[in-house]
């Protein structure tokens, strides 16, 4: 449920709204939109007559009930307004939502080793991405295959951010780690095998920095919003959410099915930021270019891309990670179509 406050509505009042609803065992959110202030009541509703919400204050413009299972990630939740996730980064905040521009997110499956992580890092940079990917802890369908370096790569990633500017986002699989993610990356991702990891999602939620939601490999869109659901419940609402690729019956040609579509039906349904993932979505280099243009033309707000300086030679995923030539190229063919929706950012001499 939610309640609309008229335009221009008093701190005061709506503080003192708050305390009432509180008395009755409901807890309210404010949320600042563009024009209006919302207040989110979290608890049991059901029964509640929106009238009688209605009647506290005369300031109150509407009460509206959200329908939607995954009350605070729905879309009614902030009033049909997009919310805007602000990551800070040595280089200065980075805006991922829907009225900024695109923000790509690239770097190796793994971090393998100093000078790797640090050359890509800095060939990112230069061709404009914003973050810094890579895995120190790393889930593999094989116990036997490369599971990361662990802790130690963490000091990897945290030099390559002091020399690149980068922001880094690095996964967590144990919430024995977090503490120690938590002091590296500016942004902790979720991976698709524990996106239904109710325990540690509760633990990423109630940590302050952004989350990253991977889609699972055969979850609907309505478990992955629940799941996320859980991370905002937790008290975190600074929530991403990646598609990678879902499981389907063709493994012949590519490794999961990147579903594109899912951009616009997010849009109707949330208010969170969506990233797209290509590399995992295709497993392969050569698609990486088409589904990363298509991605951006269906409205994605972030991409993520896997970039290897020497992908023969990597320990994890190397067929679909770009060289750094080959993303130079592709962040110049992302330009013209980010430019043509109006989701490029462009360089500050072309900013009158």
């Amino acid at each position: 449920m939610i309640i609309v406050m008229k335009a221009g509505s008093p701190e005061i009042e709506i503080e003192r709204i708050n305390a009432e609803l509180s008395t009755w065992g409901l807890n309210p959110e404010k949320i600042v939109g563009k024009h209006k202030v919302v207040i989110g009541l979290v608890g049991e509703t059901v029964d509640l007559d929106p009238l009688q919400i209605q009647e506290v204050s005369p300031w109150i413009e509407e009460v509206l009930r959200v329908e939607k299972p995954y009350k605070r990630a729905s879309r009614e939740y902030r009033h049909g307004e997009a919310s805007e996730v602000v990551v800070s980064t040595p280089d200065g905040p980075v805006t991922i939502s829907e009225h900024h521009p695109v923000a790509v997110v690239a770097g190796p499956c793994s971090v393998e080793n100093e000078e790797m992580i640090v050359e890509t890092a800095l060939r990112v940079k230069a061709a404009g991405a914003k973050f810094l990917r890579g895995g120190a802890y790393k889930p593999r369908t094989s116990p036997y295959a490369f599971q990361g370096h662990g802790e130690s790569a963490l000091d990897l990633l945290a030099a390559a951010r002091e020399k690149s500017g980068l922001g880094i986002i690095t996964e967590v699989m144990d919430a024995s780690d977090l503490e120690r993610i938590v002091e590296v990356a500016d942004v902790v991702q979720v991976g698709a095998r524990n996106m239904q990891n109710f325990s540690l999602l509760k633990k990423v939620g109630a940590q302050p920095k952004p989350v990253l939601l991977k889609r699972g490999m055969a979850a609907t869109i309505e478990d992955w919003l629940m799941a996320a659901e859980y991370i905002l419940a937790a008290g975190n609402p600074n929530v991403i959410l990646c598609e990678r690729g879902i499981r389907s019956f063709d493994r012949q040609f590519t490794r999961n099915l990147l579903d594109i579509s899912v951009v616009p039906v997010l849009r109707q349904l949330t208010h969170l930021p969506i990233m797209i993932d290509p590399s995992h979505g295709t497993g392969w280099a050569s698609y990486v270019p088409s589904m990363a243009m298509a991605s951006i033309a269906a409205g994605c707000d972030s991409l993520m891309i896997e970039v290897h300086p020497n992908p023969k030679k990597a320990l994890s995923d190397g067929p679909q990670s770009l060289t750094p030539d080959a993303f130079d190229q592709l962040m110049k063919e992302l330009a013209v179509i980010g430019k043509t929706v109006g989701r490029w950012e462009l360089p500050v001499a072309a900013v009158v």
